[in-house]
Formats: structure tokens, C-alpha cells, sequence
């Protein structure tokens, strides 16, 4: 059987691989990013790099070049973990921030959050100091950061925004006067908890919504249920929506 030889370029490959990954900063990197090079050289090459501690592996194939900061290693952002993701994993900023990604709140959190229509997250890729709001509802994988981002903060009342009750309410209703935001959430309201959906068939009415247009989630409401709005208790139609006299 013939013996296997390593090609005399393959140091020089490795080296160029090294260089791109340092100049690149933190980041993830898979083999498709070194497709000028042979798929074996990439293999070898990001495998010694993660024995040598230069890159984290997060899974088959798929690496982390992390950066030092003052709290430790960085982790990879939403954003990179998204692009990770299948549309079964798909991740989304919450709590603070969703928050600060719509404009909410100047706040930064001391501790990421995310939210995942995944089970679950390894933790090798978001860090163990990450806080994950799995099992969000599937329909989530085709929303936008904001668009998810937002149903975040409705479910939590907004109360994570820094903004009076007042504000708080005129800084969501603009964000879903945006063209097709509010259509894109009417369709994922079947899926969301009953507070949204009230939320939700508030925000409708202060945007002047036919009333035909909103019938599904008054249906969808038990009249008897009452529900806490927190901030968002200032939509005039509130009580409409079966606010809770006091959130």
C-alpha cells in the first residue's frame, strides 16, 4: 500500500489559516470560510489551532476565536449564533437586550440573555454566564431581531424599559407603525401567551385596526381572565383588553 505523504505546501497552508483567523478578531469560523483550500488542510490546521488553545470548538466543524476583555473570554454574539443556527435554532436578543435593540432602554446587561426556539444551547457556544429563554414558539424562526425582540419585551410587560409608562407605550406603538411589523405579529400571536395576544389587540386599536382584524384575538382571550400590562397599562385601550386595574 502506497504511503501517504503530506503535500509540501500544507505548513504554509496552516500559517495562512492561523494569519486569516487572527486578523479576523473574534469570531466563528467553519470550513466553508477557507474554501480556497484543500477541506484535509483546513481540518488539520483548525484542529491544532483548537489544541493550542487558539480556538474554542464548539461543534463538528465549527470554531470560536475568542478575545480577552475585562470580564474573561468573549463569547460569540446573537447575531453569530443566528447565522449558526438552522431556522430550528434560531436566536434572539432578550430581556435587557431586546430592551436596548429597540430603543428602550441605554442599559447594558451584566450577563447576556438570548432567546432560542432550540431545546436548548451548548453551552461551549454561549458561554456559561448566559442566561437562555429556551422553547420559544417556532413561528419565532422567521421574525427579525426586532420583530422577536419586541414579543420579548411584551411578554414582559416592558417593564425592562427605562421609559415612563407613558413613553414606554409611544415608543412601542412607533416601532409597530413600521411598515408590516404589526401584521408580522399577528401571525405568531396564535403561539404567544395570553397577555401577548391582549397586548397585542391594545396596541391594534391605538394604531386605528379594523375591528374585523383583531376578532381572532378577542376569541382567543377568556373573558373572564384579566391580565398585568405592566408599562404598557397606559394604552388607552387597556381596560378594553382586560387589563388588570393595577400592574
Amino acid at each position: 500500500m502506497a504511503r501517504r505523504t503530506t503535500v509540501p505546501t500544507s505548513r504554509g497552508t496552516a500559517q495562512r489559516i492561523r494569519r486569516r483567523i487572527e486578523q479576523g478578531g473574534d469570531r466563528v469560523w467553519r470550513f466553508a470560510d477557507f474554501s480556497s483550500f484543500p477541506v484535509w488542510a483546513v481540518a488539520q490546521a483548525l484542529s491544532r489551532l483548537a489544541r493550542q488553545g487558539t480556538l474554542h470548538r464548539l461543534s463538528k466543524g465549527v470554531y470560536y476565536h475568542s478575545r480577552e476583555t475585562a470580564l474573561g473570554s468573549s463569547v460569540p454574539n446573537p447575531a453569530a449564533l443566528r447565522r449558526l443556527g438552522t431556522a430550528k435554532k434560531a436566536v434572539f436578543p432578550a430581556a435587557i437586550g431586546a430592551a436596548n435593540l429597540l430603543g428602550l432602554t441605554t442599559q447594558a446587561a451584566s450577563r447576556l440573555e438570548i432567546a432560542t426556539t432550540a431545546l436548548s444551547l451548548p453551552r461551549k457556544l454561549v458561554g456559561d454566564e448566559t442566561v437562555i429563554h429556551a422553547r420559544r414558539p417556532e413561528a419565532w424562526a422567521k421574525l427579525s431581531d426586532q420583530d422577536a425582540a419586541l414579543l420579548d419585551v411584551l411578554r414582559r410587560g416592558a417593564r425592562i424599559s427605562e421609559l415612563s409608562s407613558e413613553e414606554t407605550v409611544a415608543r412601542t406603538l412607533a416601532l409597530c407603525r413600521e411598515p408590516g411589523r404589526f401584521d408580522r405579529l399577528l401571525k405568531v400571536a396564535r403561539v404567544e401567551p395570553p397577555r401577548v395576544r391582549a397586548i397585542l389587540g391594545a396596541i391594534g386599536e391605538a394604531l386605528g385596526k379594523k375591528p374585523q382584524a383583531l376578532n381572532g384575538l378577542r376569541r382567543s382571550l377568556n373573558p373572564l381572565s384579566r391580565f398585568d400590562f405592566g408599562l404598557l397599562k397606559a394604552l388607552p385601550s387597556a381596560r378594553r383588553w382586560q387589563a388588570k386595574e393595577s400592574s
